[in-house]
């Protein structure tokens, strides 16, 4: 082989060598590079997840202070917690909204009740709220305006309250942060507490929901109120279904509540149960009522009165339970007017609760009542009462009671009621359904085949 070959291959393999080491140096380089890159965003996202950590899970304190900045760091991390109200864009936290959910509270005559009415765009909680507020006790509203029934009619009630400058903050009851931002604000003398899932038949659909609100809910709201200082004295709604399977009449607070005929009822009884444990350990004022089928204007689409009045007017036939044995089906009807007379009764005698910071200082009052008309009347005769108000014949369709958790006859007494804060209904069917149904054909803008001084006509029992 020619030198000069030799000389050119062995240039040739420096070469390629030295290539080689270069692309070693050049590859270490960019190695060493991504892994101080990598490592640094490593430490980035940890810091920043630490950091997250630390501001939604702060180190358990007495300080209110040290709650108010978790909930307003917490609040600004949020991406949409809730709006305070369809009627105002002003973010909860903020300075506007403090200041609307303080004048809402703020009682307009001396020693006047500060009152957390939860429900209040709901049937019984917008009339106890507006009763409240027109007697000089101050009161904000919450509410989650869900669609059980229709939104629309939550709404329109939170308009009334809004023109007599009653505030909804609309969040839920398992956002534990709103309502201790609530407490942080207002100090609250009282809870109503009507928030729930009402209903008996809707259970067999959605149960989980009963869960959520008729006991997470409860929970959650007594938690808030047991750590509050002051400890608000509570108001709350419980329910005639948790006499369930009972045949004694009238029903009596005394008689036995073990044997609820639906997952409603088992809910409701279990509230009066959680109620009687946060008594018992925490010192709180708890006052359970419950309500005899309530009726009234404002009412709730998925009651009978309701939607009978509805299909009667639409020609549609309308279902008419009878019991197994062939008995009709009668209902302790209760006018709205009377169950909140009876509510505002119960918050005017409540006493104090005992506890603070958490902790029972003294025994603490524990009370149920039954609010009732007293009289049960079979559904017949108010498909009858509403035929003569509409001027239209129903058409009716008698079947046997299904077993969706409905019972057969409810009958309240409520003598302790009326020893207790002299409740007293007055108000019977006829006079309430009259009333019921002026507001039906107003607010819906129908016209009834029947004279208008029909409406205006009055009874009572």
């Amino acid at each position: 082989m020619p030198l000069s070959a030799t000389a050119d291959t062995s240039k040739t393999v420096k070469l390629e060598r030295y290539n080689s080491y270069l692309r070693k140096i050049h590859s270490t380089k960019v190695l060493n590079a991504s892994s101080k890159v990598l490592f640094r965003a490593t430490l980035l996202v940890a810091l920043v997840l630490v950091l997250l950590f630390a501001i939604n899970y702060p180190p358990l304190s007495d300080s209110r202070a040290a709650a108010a900045h978790h909930l307003h760091r917490r609040s600004f991390l949020s991406t949409g917690l809730f709006s305070s109200s369809s009627s105002s864009s002003s973010s909860i936290g903020g300075a506007a909204w403090e200041k609307r959910v303080r004048q809402s509270s703020t009682a307009k005559r001396p020693h006047g009740l500060s009152v957390l009415v939860t429900g209040a765009a709901g049937f019984v909680g917008s009339h106890c709220s507006l009763a409240l507020r027109k007697r000089g006790d101050g009161v904000l509203g919450f509410d989650n305006f869900n669609d059980y029934y229709d939104p629309s009619l939550k709404r329109a009630r939170q308009e009334l309250l809004e023109k007599q400058q009653v505030f909804i903050v609309e969040g839920d009851l398992n956002d534990g942060p709103l309502l201790r931002k609530l407490f942080d604000v207002v100090p609250f003398t009282h809870i109503l507490h009507l928030a729930a899932q009402a209903g008996v038949r809707y259970a067999m659909k959605n149960p989980q929901s009963y869960i959520a609100s008729n006991i997470a809910g409860f929970v959650n709201l007594l938690e808030v109120a047991k750590a509050a200082n002051p400890q608000p004295a509570i108001v709350w709604a419980s329910s005639s279904s948790v006499y369930g399977l009972n045949t004694e009449n009238p029903f009596s607070e005394e008689h036995r509540t073990d044997q609820p005929a639906s997952l409603y009822a088992a809910t409701k009884k279990a509230g009066e149960e959680i109620a009687h444990t946060y008594n018992h350990i925490y010192g709180l004022s708890l006052t359970g009522l419950r309500f005899f089928t309530v009726y009234g204007p404002w009412g709730r689409p998925d009651m009978a009165y309701f939607f009978f009045t509805k299909d009667i007017l639409h020609g549609k036939s309308i279902d008419i339970y009878r019991t197994q044995d062939n008995q009709e089906v009668a209902r302790d009807f209760t006018y709205i007017d009377d169950i909140v007379k009876g509510c505002v009764g119960a918050l005017d005698t409540a006493e104090k609760s005992t506890g603070s910071g958490g902790k029972k200082r003294g025994q603490a009052q524990l009370r149920v009542y039954n609010l009732g008309n007293t009289s049960p009347v079979p559904v017949g005769r108010l498909v009858s009462i509403l035929e003569g108000l509409l001027g239209t014949k129903a058409k009716k369709h008698l079947i046997k009671m299904p077993r969706n958790g409905d019972v057969p006859y409810t009958h309240a007494n409520v003598s302790l009621a009326y020893k207790d804060f002299g409740y007293k209904p007055t108000t019977d069917l006829a006079a309430g359904l009259r009333k019921f149904v002026k507001w039906y054909v107003g607010y819906y803008g129908i016209q009834p085949r029947v004279k208008k001084e029909n409406f205006h006509a009055e009874g009572s029992a």
